[in-house]
């Protein structure tokens, strides 16, 4: 799979304390690895018809992507606010 970063992940992801950013680098390689390593968490997304999905980076910050083809879409990051417009 090959990842994309939407202008919108990529502006919530400069806006990051460094600690988060790095917990996320980490939990991207687990992601690119393994969809379904058990600390990304992995869910579908309510209300969006099953095609935007959110992952864990912490305890309080989530990331949201989609899946088209061989691509993953990186679409927000943030805390748990951005899952009202993922």
């Amino acid at each position: 799979m090959k990842i994309i970063f939407t202008k919108s992940f990529v502006k919530d992801y400069r806006k990051l304390p460094q600690i988060i950013q790095g917990k996320f680098d980490k939990q991207l390689k687990l992601f690119i690895d393994n969809l379904h390593y058990p600390s990304l968490k992995i869910k579908k997304i309510q209300g969006t018809g099953g095609k935007i999905l959110e992952g864990r980076v912490s305890r309080d910050y989530r990331f949201t992507f989609q899946i088209e083809n061989e691509f993953y879409i990186l679409r927000r990051i943030g805390t748990h606010d951005i899952l009202k417009t993922p």
